[in-house]
């Protein structure tokens, strides 16, 4: 691993282009169910899925770089090449100051959820590996500097297991899930020893499982109807990080974490403020309601430092609570080019948020965490 920069950020997008799914998909088989952009009356472009709309802010979220951050492109010609460029994101990320960027997608859903929607599982899995392929041939054969991570079919569980062996085959370095996968489409809970393989096979292989904020609309609060564009943006991307605490409390008391203790899990936009919080209160709950016992030998923040990871992008002042999570369980990302993205003055704020950080701490967030992690 080459580090110029003292910088991982592990939370970045890719915005898919156009032609990674047309491409890659039969055609002759798949006709127009295959994931592609329409053109309406008024010139503006949007995606189709499955003969279906996709629900997304205009054609891309590239918000960090365009005119308004508050709506994004509505045309393709409109979007900056760097969301869905690698060798245009490089000059981004040099301009930055990032050394490596772990990827998650945005048109596939922030964890692929939109593809576990999909009612035919053939589809689904044919859309999830053309996904898969792109990110390898365009951007990890690009620059070693990228770091992908596969999303998956969420059902039938053999399906998933077989596409993360195929995927990490490929150099996949994570695997990219929905956290509440029965919002999908009818599933066991998450919960259910029907998982088990989902969990086994990532703790086997090393690859971390990651979960996104903001894809699973179901135990995320909404933005009133009144609220402008712009406030609803603000409103979402605001909720959104926080939207994780339900799966985290999940995890932490579901003994997932205890029958497969070599699971590491990423907590993706999670920001800290409200970590922070939730593992101290979630010590003092499991003593209060006495869980020890009941066989849970470590307490909640104990065993969240053990496996599980926060992803930051911003704070600062949460950063003096950082004991709570552990200064090894936390990753710093750019979050480029989500609208909330700290692009283009990412050094200022690392400036700015580690100023009071003794530089162990601070280059173990930076970027010994994520490398380690992802075996980099």
């Amino acid at each position: 691993m080459e580090l110029k920069y003292g910088f991982i950020s592990a939370d970045d997008h890719v915005q898919e282009h156009p032609e990674v799914w047309t491409s890659r998909m039969s055609k002759q088989k798949w006709r127009d169910r295959i994931p592609h952009m329409e053109t309406q009356d008024n010139g503006a472009q949007h995606w189709v899925i499955d003969n279906a709309p996709l629900v997304l802010t205009g054609t891309a979220i590239a918000n960090a770089k365009t005119a308004n951050g508050a709506l994004g492109p509505t045309r393709w010609d409109e979007l900056p090449r760097a969301a869905y460029n690698a060798n245009e994101r490089l000059k981004v990320m040099d301009a930055d100051g990032v050394d490596y960027s772990i990827l998650y997608p945005i048109v596939a859903g922030l964890a692929g959820e939109r593809f576990g929607k999909v009612t035919d599982a053939d589809l689904e899995l044919a859309c999830v590996q053309a996904y898969n392929d792109w990110l390898i041939e365009e951007w990890a054969h690009v620059s070693s500097r990228f770091v992908p991570q596969c999303i998956v079919p969420i059902w039938p569980m053999e399906r998933t297991v077989a596409e993360i062996r195929r995927a990490v085959a490929l150099g996949h370095k994570g695997v990219v899930y929905p956290a509440s996968p029965m919002e999908l489409k009818d599933v066991p809970h998450i919960n259910e020893p029907a998982y088990d393989p989902l969990w086994a096979v990532c703790a086997e292989l090393e690859v971390p499982l990651c979960f996104h904020s903001g894809a699973s609309p179901k135990i995320q609060m909404r933005a009133g109807e009144g609220f402008s564009p712009a406030a609803a943006l603000a409103f979402g991307g605001i909720v959104r990080s926080v939207s994780s605490i339900a799966v985290l409390a999940n995890f932490l008391f579901s003994r997932v974490l205890y029958r497969f203790p070599k699971l590491k899990v990423v907590f993706a936009e999670s920001s800290l403020g409200w970590g922070a919080y939730e593992m101290e209160y979630a010590d003092y709950q499991s003593a209060a309601d006495g869980l020890q016992s009941e066989g849970y030998s470590l307490k909640p923040s104990e065993l969240f430092q053990r496996q599980c990871f926060f992803t930051c992008w911003y704070d600062q002042k949460s950063l003096r609570v950082r004991k709570y999570p552990g200064s090894a369980n936390i990753l710093w990302s750019t979050n480029f080019p989500l609208e909330a993205s700290t692009w283009p003055a990412t050094r200022q704020r690392l400036d700015f948020a580690f100023a009071d950080v003794p530089e162990q701490e601070k280059q173990q967030i930076q970027w010994q965490n994520a490398a380690k992690l992802y075996a980099l």
